[in-house]
């Protein structure tokens, strides 16, 4: 018994035309979204922070933005160590946490004091701002030879501002300093020392 000759398989050009530009479109679309979509995720402060405020990543909240070039300097989900990290500068609600805007945990070897000082602020001592605070011990008639007391000190606000009957005024602002600086502190406002507020020194490039 005879079999008909199998019938051969013809590929019509005009399919696999179709075919290749449906496939070449798909990787088109795919490739165009996912090199928009470059989005990553990095933390963001759900209510303003202040210098001197420890938190900890729970604290934060978790955004996802298109950052480019800036994206390391801003700190993202797994940055945050376990003990959290303390706020170095005034960070607004919704502003995302700059890596150089906290640090370290010390809150064992920080504390904030408020200290009366004479006279006006420069316009850098700030919220945030690395201040030196000065003392001059009064002495007969006057005061002696100022000296640094403390050395980078972080302001963390201005108190208040007020005049004295001499005419001059008197600032109050915020610090924190170093736990063993203390005693020194609190030593030269008992003898009431002098106290001024300088910005700390920045290191001129040669």
């Amino acid at each position: 018994m005879s079999r008909s000759p199998a019938r051969a398989f013809l590929l019509d050009p005009r399919l696999l035309i179709g075919v290749l530009l449906v496939a070449g479109s798909v990787a088109g679309v795919l490739a165009i979204v996912s090199a928009a979509d470059d989005s990553i995720t990095v933390l963001a402060a759900p209510a303003a922070l202040a210098p001197g405020d420890r938190v900890g990543e729970s604290d934060l909240e978790v955004r996802s933005v298109r950052l480019d070039s800036s994206a390391d300097r801003y700190l993202a989900p797994g940055d945050v160590p376990a003990e959290g990290v303390v706020v170095t500068r005034a960070i607004g609600a919704g502003e995302l946490i700059p890596v150089d805007a906290v640090g370290e945990v010390d809150g064992e070897r920080l504390a904030p004091l408020v200290l009366s000082v004479e006279g006006a602020l420069a316009a850098s001592v700030e919220p945030g701002a690395s201040v030196d605070v000065w003392a001059a011990q009064a002495v007969d008639g006057g005061f002696g030879e100022p000296g640094v007391v403390v050395t980078g000190a972080l302001v963390v606000r201005l108190v208040e501002t007020r005049t004295i009957v001499t005419g001059g005024g008197v600032t109050g602002i915020e610090v924190l300093v170093p736990r063993i600086r203390i005693a020194a502190v609190l030593a030269a406002v008992a003898n009431d020392a002098a106290l001024s507020i300088v910005p700390a020194s920045i290191p001129l490039g040669g």
